[in-house]
This record gives C-alpha cells, sequence and structure tokens, in this order.
C-alpha cells in the first residue's frame, strides 16, 4: 500500500506512527495519505500521456474536500453523480470544464446546477434524461452537452453487486435502442450530442472485460459519425481493482495497452473516471478493541468502529486487511472482529487468524480509502469519525468528529 508502511515494529502513514494519530485524534478514525492519493492518480495519468485525455476522478469514492484540492491541484476533473458532489467539487477547486455529471437520476433542480456551473457533459443514462435535459437547457437558454452512457452487455466479472455493464443492468441505455436516442437527440435543439460512455463495473482484476468494451464502443461511435452525430470523446470511466486480499490487479499501463489503440484510430479525446483505484489503498480505519469476549470456542475482537464506518464487509462479503497498529503481526488466533452495533451483520472479518488483540489495543483496517466514509452512517445514534490527512511528518484533521449535538441540530420537536 502507496502511503502506509510498517517499521520499527510500527504502521506508519507516510512518516506519521497511526498510535500517534489515535492518540490525537481519538478512534475510530479514518487517516489518508495524500501522496499515496497523488501517486495514483499520477500513475493512470502517465498510463494515457499518449493520447489526448482527462482523469476525473470518482468522488463518490471519498469525497473529502483535501483530497480533492489535492488531485486538481494535479490537473484532476472529477466524476460527479449528485448536485452535492458537484457542489464538493466545485468548492475544492476542480474546474467546471473539467466535471462530469454522471448517474442513472438527475433531478430537473441538479441539471439545472449543473448547466449553471458550466460544466464539461452530463452523462446520460436513459432516453427520458435526454428530453429532460433538453428542456432545463431551453429553459435557461443554453445548450447542454452529452455523452450517453450506452450498455455494452460486457461481464466485468466482478461482485454482481458492482458489475454494470450487463444488460439487466439499471445503468447505460440498451444497445437495441440507439434508434430511438439518435431520434430524440435529433428532436432535442438545446442539447448536443458529442460523447459515448461506457463503465461496465468496478473492482475489476483482469483487462479482457476492458477490452471488449472499448472495441463495442469503438463500433458505436464509427456508426454514429456515419449518422452524422459529431462524437469525440470517448468515456470508458473506471473499475480498476485494487489489492485487498493479495489480488494481483493489472496496472493501469495493461488497461491502457488495449484502450489507446481504439482512441488512436477515432482520434478522440479520452475521458477516464478512476475511483478506488486512486482512494482504496490511500487510507485506512484506525479503531481500538473495546472488549475480547470467548464464547464457548468462539473468540470476538469487539473494537468501536462498526458498520456504520465501514459497510462494505457487511454489503458486499468485502475482505478487509486488518492488524495491530504496533507489535507483532503474526497471526496466531482466530477471531471474529465485530463492532458495537446492533445487528449481526456489523463485522469486519470472520473466523479470521489474527495477531492475540486484548482490551485497549489499536487495529488497522486497511484499503479504507474508498467506500468507507463516503458510505457512514449515524445508526445507532453514532456520531461520524473524523478523517485526517498525512502529508510526510505532518497530519491534520480534515474532517472533525461529529458531536451529539450535531446528531440532533436539525431537529426540532414539533406537533
Amino acid at each position: 500500500m502507496t502511503g502506509f508502511h510498517f517499521k520499527n515494529n510500527r504502521w506508519y502513514s507516510d512518516g506519521v506512527p497511526l498510535s500517534k494519530i489515535a492518540e490525537k485524534s481519538g478512534t475510530p478514525c479514518y487517516v489518508y495519505s495524500l501522496p499515496a492519493f497523488e501517486a495514483r492518480f499520477k500513475e493512470i495519468d502517465q498510463a494515457y500521456k499518449s493520447v489526448p485525455h482527462l482523469v476525473a476522478y470518482s468522488i463518490k469514492t471519498n469525497d473529502n474536500l483535501s483530497v480533492i484540492k489535492a488531485l486538481a491541484k494535479l490537473g484532476s476533473g472529477a466524476d460527479v453523480v449528485s448536485g452535492g458532489e458537484l457542489f464538493k467539487a466545485r468548492k475544492a477547486g476542480v474546474p467546471a470544464d473539467k466535471i462530469i455529471f454522471a448517474g442513472v437520476g438527475k433531478t430537473d433542480e441538479e441539471i439545472a446546477y449543473g448547466l449553471k456551473e458550466g460544466i464539461r457533459y452530463f452523462n446520460v443514462e436513459s432516453i427520458p434524461e435526454i428530453t429532460a435535459i433538453n428542456a432545463a437547457a431551453k429553459k435557461l437558454r443554453k445548450i447542454a452537452s452529452i455523452a450517453i452512457r450506452f450498455n455494452p452487455d460486457v461481464d466485468a466479472l466482478t461482485h454482481r453487486y458492482i458489475s454494470t455493464g450487463k444488460k439487466e443492468s439499471k445503468f447505460g441505455v440498451y444497445l437495441g435502442d440507439l434508434e430511438k436516442v439518435m431520434k430524440t437527440v435529433r428532436e432535442s435543439l438545446s442539447v448536443r450530442w458529442s460523447g459515448i460512455h461506457a463503465h461496465i463495473g468496478s473492482q475489476m482484476t483482469q483487462t479482457a472485460s476492458v477490452g471488449k468494451a472499448a472495441r463495442v464502443v469503438e463500433q458505436i461511435v464509427v456508426k454514429l459519425r456515419r449518422e452524422g452525430f459529431p462524437i469525440h470523446t470517448v468515456n470508458l470511466g473506471g473499475g480498476y481493482g485494487i489489492d485487498y486480499k493479495g489480488e494481483r490487479p493489472p496496472k493501469p499501463s495493461q488497461y491502457a495497452s488495449l484502450v489507446l489503440p481504439v482512441i488512436k484510430r477515432l482520434n478522440a479525446t479520452l475521458i477516464l473516471e478512476p475511483g478506488r483505484f486512486i482512494s482504496g489503498n490511500s487510507g485506512v480505519i484506525l479503531t481500538q478493541v473495546v472488549y475480547v469476549k470467548k464464547s464457548g470456542k468462539k473468540t470476538f475482537y469487539i473494537v468501536d468502529a462498526g458498520m456504520g464506518d465501514l459497510i462494505r464487509p457487511s454489503l458486499y462479503e468485502a475482505y478487509h486487511r486488518i492488524a495491530p497498529a504496533e507489535g507483532t503481526q503474526k497471526p496466531t488466533q482466530k477471531a471474529d472482529v465485530v463492532g458495537p452495533i446492533c445487528e449481526s451483520a456489523d463485522f469486519f472479518a470472520k473466523n479470521r487468524k489474527l495477531p492475540v488483540a486484548k482490551r485497549g489495543d489499536l487495529q488497522v483496517v486497511f484499503s479504507a480509502g474508498a467506500y468507507g466514509s463516503v458510505m457512514g452512517s449515524t445508526y445507532n445514534s453514532r456520531p461520524l469519525a473524523p478523517e485526517v490527512v498525512t502529508r510526510g511528518n505532518r497530519f491534520a484533521v480534515a474532517r472533525q468528529r461529529q458531536t451529539r449535538d450535531d446528531l440532533v441540530r436539525l431537529q426540532k420537536f414539533v406537533l
């Protein structure tokens, strides 16, 4: 993991011991290495340097303002899926012309917001959305630039909840509706169709599906150009996998070797929307063991973080590496690592062989930079954990811990 390393019997984020961060910030808390985010962004950006391109960081994976700003300084754009994410992107300094607005259920208010901000374009997911964007643009006397997301019916070979490219998915327009799409766009005078989008899924660990999707997109672009549509942008989304459990996912350069020939033949601009690849292994969660519970032959490490801080194990049966922040890393005892929330689904690991832990020990849950904080909740009225960022030997709180007063700040007694 770039940014996180073990030396002198302690885990560090950059040059800062994680135990020092926990001592100052309390637990649970998220820790992000800004240099790790930047290194991963540069790796993708470099892989596609031979063609005109934009790397638009997928904010849904980690929307911390300090993270977004650090990437924006490197030239990153933003892939947003809500008005709130658009607001955060602009707040963090992402230029409007580097923002792509995606998502299947954009409201009229969100569409108008994107148009007023002057975003690069909307990723369109359905024929009714074309009509809605056209109406909003006409009302504002603007021309809305769009890229239409087609569903290439390509299996990303990943978890069923994060596979988005099959024809039964809610995402994208069915390829069989291409004629209807062309007719709708021709009738929509306040819309300019300039791009094609395809994103087949997340946490991909092989390249074949990406290559196949790129070839399908190429065929669509060629056909549309023959029909008179000036398609000059190809958006292939993101989905590049990371190492959670010893996987060996392809490098960006390996995906690029399949994509670049297509982009060069089309003489197009490439848009990429990586998220997890940049953020996943750039962050961890720090949590403290509250109790060690023995129940027959079972051992439970009950920690103060829960599914409200990292829901991926509960939602996706996802694996996250767990290790003590200090001391021996040798696993010697099978245990379940569980949280304090009143749900049986509140766990981080089951029957995992881990180093022996005792009450008060600090644990590190790795690969939590993506889909941790952004999917957080205050279930059981547990305040949201703080987010800490590191660079070199420095660290700072980038989002404060919620207080109990914060939990009721927007409520009042009524009726």
